[in-house]
């Protein structure tokens, strides 16, 4: 997962906005984690209702005051801000372990067009290898909370397993890679990795300095 990050500066939302600028360090914070990647604005009406709900998901789950072990979930903030300040300002109030790019980073732009962002706000969700589990899972935080990072969780893990032997070859995809697993674990055929297709509705949101 660092690797989408390689050769990049991420910083921590902290006092000191420690910079992670070597391999190791974006490993150490990147790797064996699911990761949000949250885009979003600080004039965007829907972000600034939509930031504090993400905030407290966030929290509850890598919160010691919370959870005995925090949960293995990084966030990194694509800010889709007109101005550092505006930025700067939106992080303001936000966790201290989120981590964000700098201003200036032009990937703040490319990581939009990668991932088919369309609409602000956006939370794009990624397997510890890099796969795409939602491309727009803002409504589904509203809903669920903390609840969500099970679903992902599990689903993670059955999209990473090892490639289908010969005999499982005739077992049906599931209808997504969120569904639950009620019956029994099983393995997702190759195609399942086409559904990192699924993109988010919508038109820019007013207030963000136009996307991408």
């Amino acid at each position: 997962m660092a690797s989408l990050f390689s050769g990049r500066v991420l910083i921590r939302n902290n006092s000191d906005q420690d910079e992670l600028d070597t391999e190791a360090e974006l490993s150490r914070r990147l790797e064996n984690r699911l990761v949000l990647l949250f885009f979003g604005a600080g004039t965007c009406p829907r972000c600034q209702a939509f930031a504090p709900v993400l905030r407290d998901f966030f929290v509850r789950l890598t919160d010691e005051f919370y959870v005995l072990r925090a949960a293995q979930l990084a966030l990194v903030y694509v800010s889709q801000d007109r101005t550092e300040e505006q930025q700067d300002l939106f992080l303001r109030d936000m966790p201290k372990k989120w981590l964000f790019l700098p201003f200036e980073d032009d990937l703040r732009r490319e990581l939009g067009r990668q991932f088919s962002v369309e609409r602000l706000p956006a939370v794009v969700v990624l397997t510890p290898g890099g796969d795409v589990l939602t491309r727009d899972a803002a409504d589904e935080i509203e809903r669920l909370g903390p609840a969500c990072f099970a679903n992902w969780r599990e689903a993670a893990d059955v999209l990473e397993r090892s490639f289908l032997q010969p005999e499982d070859l005739d077992e049906p995809a599931p209808r997504s890679l969120t569904e639950p697993l009620r019956r029994r674990r099983y393995r997702v055929p190759r195609a399942a990795r086409g559904a990192r297709g699924r993109g988010a509705g919508g038109g820019a949101e007013d207030g963000a300095g136009g996307l991408f």
